[in-house]
């Protein structure tokens, strides 16, 4: 005889039941909606919702055809190996690896699921392709051609710091994009007859102690080599300013902070062309027959208010170039 009891209990196991089918229904995308998985070192980049922008530009919409799923390491790149593989566990149909470490951490990840490395300083110097026309497996996406742009941000800075002798060269030791940076410097010093120096820093706390190594060697200048150092640029720019020490950093929202120059690729145009390379794929196109591409476009920014604070008076020819100045 079946009691009320009974039928309470089964109705209870029924609704479990089924918020459970439902749960799992969730966390599936649904017929017709692609899922796109983001793994990025940190979300502090101002060109970030230009990719989203992009996106529902060619029609993806989130919540109607698209679910992104955006794992942040929060500027601790240990993470970026565990969230890329919870990202993979939930199968999504591309993943975008922002920056070189998130790249490595991706491709280490999944050798199937397509990837698109954006932000990347040197895809082949750090291993994560071997040819740009065809890279061959799951990988394609953007670079930044960083590798052979320091030699180009050399003779920017010193245009703008006449007599310039001396420039120091900041990295972060942990950086895999710093050797390709370094070999640049070694090859343009003697061409613009400068003497270069490098100062690894490890951490933001430690600049005080090497800006004081920086002023001993009696630098005219020093700059930022690109990569992993966006933690670093706000304390540059500080010191930079209380010791007069002329410093390029790394990107235009470093010069709008009042750094003193900057020259770099397009980040929202790059982030543009990222987003475009995703539709590609959601379109069925393979990661191996798309070319990994190099940027196109690229930002001279100079904050003249800076410029003025240390004397500085940018030359008419170093003017005609500038992309974006600072009052």
């Amino acid at each position: 005889m079946i009691t009320w009891s009974v039928i309470t209990r089964f109705t209870t196991l029924l609704t479990v039941l089924l918020l459970a089918l439902s749960s799992v229904a969730e966390a599936q995308s649904a017929p017709g909606v692609h899922t796109v998985g983001v793994l990025t070192p940190h979300r502090e980049d101002a060109a970030y919702p230009v990719f989203f922008e992009t996106l529902r530009q060619l029609g993806y919409h989130e919540g109607r055809n698209l679910r992104l799923l955006v794992r942040s390491a929060e500027w601790r790149h240990d993470r970026l190996p565990a969230l890329a593989a919870e990202l993979v566990q939930a199968r999504p149909d591309v993943i975008v690896a922002i920056n070189t470490p998130g790249a490595r951490a991706a491709i280490r990840a999944t050798k199937h699921i397509p990837i698109v490395i954006a932000l990347v300083g040197d895809p082949i110097g750090t291993g994560l392709v071997s040819n740009l026309a065809r890279p061959g497996g799951n990988v394609t996406g953007i670079s930044t051609m960083t590798g052979e742009l320091t030699s180009k941000r050399l003779s920017l800075l010193k245009e703008l710091v006449p007599g310039t002798r001396r420039i120091a060269v900041l990295f972060n030791p942990v950086d895999p994009i710093t050797g390709p940076q370094l070999r640049d410097t070694g090859r343009a010093a003697p061409v613009l007859r400068v003497e270069v120096r490098s100062f690894p820093v490890k951490a933001p706390g430690d600049l005080p102690e090497t800006f004081g190594h920086i002023l001993a060697w009696r630098a005219d200048a020093a700059l930022w080599l690109s990569g992993q150092a966006n933690a670093f640029q706000r304390r540059t720019i500080e010191l930079a300013a209380k010791h007069r020490l002329p410093v390029m950093v790394n990107q235009r929202v470093d010069v709008e902070a009042g750094g003193l120059i900057s020259y770099f690729p397009d980040y929202a145009e790059l982030f543009r062309r990222t987003a475009m390379y995703v539709d590609r794929i959601l379109k069925g196109a393979k990661p191996s027959d798309l070319p990994v591409e190099q940027p196109t476009k690229f930002e001279l920014t100079i904050n003249l208010k800076t410029a003025r604070a240390l004397g500085l008076a940018a030359p008419p020819s170093l003017l005609l170039q500038v992309d974006h100045a600072v009052e």
